[in-house]
C-alpha cells in the first residue's frame, strides 16, 4: 500500500519544492491513503474507562484553522497543511452553542450544557434555566450535575486544568452551582446572596465534590483578605480577597490529610511532586488567571502541556479510571482583547497538550473529546498566497488604498479611525505579540461569535459525536461512554482489548509511521 508513496518519493527527486504539489499523483495517493484509513475506521464500543474533555474557550473553528498554520509556519513551513493533533481526531460533529436565553451564548450556560448536560441562562453554572441570573433563591432545587460530579460517585479519580482562574465560568460548572458566574469569593456575595444561604464558587471548589487535582489560577479567592501573595508579597491588587478570613487552602489540605495531598504555588514546586506518592494536588500559579503562553515566565509557572502531564499521571493511578477537565481558557481571553497573536499562540499550546495526553493514554480504554464552548467573531481572509504568514498583510489594497492585515475582527477594541480613516497598518508592528487587528465595529471588548463549534472526539463510543448536536448532548455522550449516571444499566460493555492485539496494533503503528515519513521527505 506504500508503493505510490514511494514512487512519489522516487519521482520527487526530480521536482524543486516549488513543483511537488502540481504532480496529480500526490493528490491522489493522499485521498487514496485517507479513503484506506476511513475504510479500516470501526467504532469502539465497549465502555470507556477515562474520559478526557479538552474544552478550547472561544476556540471557533477560524481559530482551529489559523492555529494550524501558525503552528506550521512555526516548524517552517507554509503552514496550510499542517495536521493537528485535534485534527487527526477520527469522529466529527458540530455543537450548537446558543442557551436558553441567548442566541450567541457566554462561556457560563454553555459549560453547564456541555458539564451538566442541560441548556441554561447565560451568567449561570451548574443550576437550570428556571435559576434566574444573580437571584440567589433560584438557585434551590435547580442545581444540574456534571459528569465529573458523577464520575467521582462511581469511584473515578476527577481532575480540572485550566490556564484561567479555577473558578471561572469553565472549569466552575464542573463543581459548582451558582446564578452568577462572578461570584468567586465571598467577597463578590451580595448581602442579600449571603443571607439566602448562597455560597461563593471558591468554597465549592473544596466542598462540593472531592477534586483530586485542581491545576491553573485564582489563589487570592482562597485566601482572608490582606494576605500577601506569595508571589507578589508588595501588590495590594494580588492580595488575598476573603472576607470571612478562611483559608480554603488550609481547609482542603486538612480535608485530605489521610491522602498525600500536595498544594504548590510555583513551578520548582510543582515539578518536585512525585506523582507515585501524591493522590491530590492542588496547584494555583497565579492570584487571578494564569498568564498568556507568550508572557509565561517559564521558571515560575507550568504550562498548559506540563500541568496536562501531571494531572494525567496522577488521575490514572485509579484503577476505576478518571474524569479530567483540560481548558484552554485564554484563547477567548486573547480574542476579546482583539489580539489574535496571544488567542492563536494558545490555541497551539491547547493542541500540544491533546497530543501529550494521547502520549499517556491508550485510545482503546480513553475517549478524548475536544470542543469549545463558542466562537468568536474573528476571521482571516484576502485572497492570500499560499505560505502567506498568518499574522501578515493581504497581497492588495483595500478601497481605501491602505494595506490591511489578514486577520481581521468584525468588532471589538480594534477599530481606531483618525479623520474619519482607518490607520495605516504599516505603519506599525503587526507582528508584534501585543498587536491589536483592525475592527469593522468600535466595542471595548470583541465579542463572541454564534456559529455551531466543533467537536472531535476519539476512543471508546467516540462514534457518537457525528452529525449537528444540541451542545449539552456533549455531557450525555460522555455519561453514556463510560455508564454514568444516568446511563448505569444500558451497554456498560467491559473494554475486551488485551495484550493479544498489541503485536497487530504496533505493526499498524510502524506502518502508518513509514508512509508519514515517506510523505514528508517527499515534501
Amino acid at each position: 500500500m506504500c508503493l505510490l508513496s514511494v514512487s512519489l518519493l522516487l519521482t520527487a527527486v526530480l521536482l524543486t519544492d516549488a513543483e511537488w504539489e502540481t504532480d496529480p499523483r500526490f493528490w491522489n495517493d493522499q485521498a487514496r491513503r485517507t479513503l484506506e484509513n476511513a475504510l479500516k475506521l470501526k467504532p469502539r464500543v465497549h465502555r470507556a474507562k477515562n474520559i478526557i474533555l479538552f474544552l478550547g474557550d472561544g476556540m471557533g473553528v477560524s481559530t482551529v484553522s489559523a492555529a494550524r498554520i501558525l503552528r506550521g509556519q512555526m516548524e517552517g513551513h507554509s503552514g496550510e497543511e499542517t495536521v493537528l493533533a485535534m485534527d487527526s481526531f477520527p469522529y466529527l460533529a458540530l455543537s450548537k452553542t446558543y442557551s436558553v436565553d441567548k442566541q450567541v451564548s457566554d462561556s457560563a450556560s454553555t459549560a453547564t450544557a456541555y458539564h451538566c448536560g442541560v441548556k441554561a441562562n447565560s451568567k449561570t453554572v451548574g443550576v437550570s434555566a428556571k435559576a434566574v441570573a444573580n437571584e440567589c433563591n433560584s438557585t434551590f432545587g435547580n442545581e444540574v450535575h456534571s459528569v465529573l460530579h458523577r464520575a467521582k460517585a462511581q469511584g473515578k479519580s476527577v481532575g480540572i486544568v485550566t490556564t484561567t482562574r479555577v473558578q471561572h465560568a469553565s472549569p466552575a460548572a464542573a463543581y459548582a452551582h451558582s446564578v452568577s458566574r462572578s461570584w468567586y469569593s465571598d467577597s463578590d456575595l451580595p448581602s442579600i446572596a449571603k443571607s439566602q444561604g448562597c455560597t461563593d464558587i471558591s468554597t465549592q471548589l473544596i466542598t462540593n465534590t472531592h477534586i483530586d487535582v485542581i491545576l491553573g489560577g485564582g489563589r487570592m479567592y482562597m485566601t482572608p483578605r490582606g494576605t500577601p501573595d506569595p508571589e507578589y508579597p508588595s501588590s495590594s491588587s494580588r492580595k488575598g480577597d476573603r472576607r470571612d478570613k478562611k483559608n480554603l487552602i488550609e481547609l482542603w489540605l486538612n480535608a485530605q490529610k489521610d491522602k498525600n495531598a500536595q498544594f504548590v504555588w510555583n513551578k520548582e514546586q510543582f515539578n518536585a511532586v512525585d506523582v507515585k506518592t501524591t493522590d491530590s494536588l492542588m496547584g494555583l500559579f497565579e492570584p487571578k488567571d494564569m498568564r498568556f503562553e507568550v508572557f509565561r515566565n517559564r521558571t515560575r509557572d507550568p504550562s498548559i502541556v506540563e500541568m496536562t502531564e501531571k494531572a494525567i499521571q496522577i488521575l490514572s493511578k485509579n484503577p476505576n479510571g478518571f474524569f479530567l477537565f483540560v481548558e484552554g481558557g485564554r484563547i477567548d481571553h486573547g480574542h476579546h482583547d482583539g489580539v489574535a497573536k496571544l488567542a492563536l499562540t494558545e490555541t497551539v499550546m491547547f493542541d500540544r497538550a491533546i497530543q501529550r495526553a494521547s502520549e499517556l493514554t491508550r485510545e482503546s480504554e480513553t475517549l478524548t473529546v475536544v470542543t469549545a464552548d463558542h466562537s468568536h467573531v474573528f476571521t482571516f481572509g484576502g485572497n492570500t498566497p499560499r505560505g502567506n504568514p498568518i499574522f501578515g498583510l493581504a497581497p492588495r489594497n483595500a478601497e481605501d488604498q491602505l494595506p490591511f492585515t489578514s486577520i481581521l475582527y468584525a468588532n471589538g477594541p480594534g477599530y481606531v479611525h483618525v479623520n474619519g480613516t482607518r490607520a495605516n497598518v504599516s505603519a506599525v508592528d503587526y507582528y508584534d505579540e501585543e498587536y491589536m487587528q483592525q475592527a469593522a465595529v468600535p466595542l471595548d471588548a470583541e465579542t463572541h461569535g454564534g456559529e455551531d463549534v466543533a467537536i472531535y472526539a476519539k476512543g471508546p463510543m467516540a462514534h457518537l459525536f457525528h452529525g449537528v448536536k444540541e451542545q449539552h448532548y456533549v455531557a450525555h455522550a460522555l455519561a453514556y461512554a463510560a455508564c454514568l449516571h444516568p446511563y448505569t444499566d444500558t451497554h456498560c460493555t467491559p473494554d475486551t482489548s488485551n495484550t493479544a492485539s498489541l503485536p497487530h496494533t504496533l505493526y499498524t503503528t510502524l506502518f502508518s509511521l513509514t508512509c508519514f515519513i515517506i510523505g514528508v521527505m517527499y515534501r
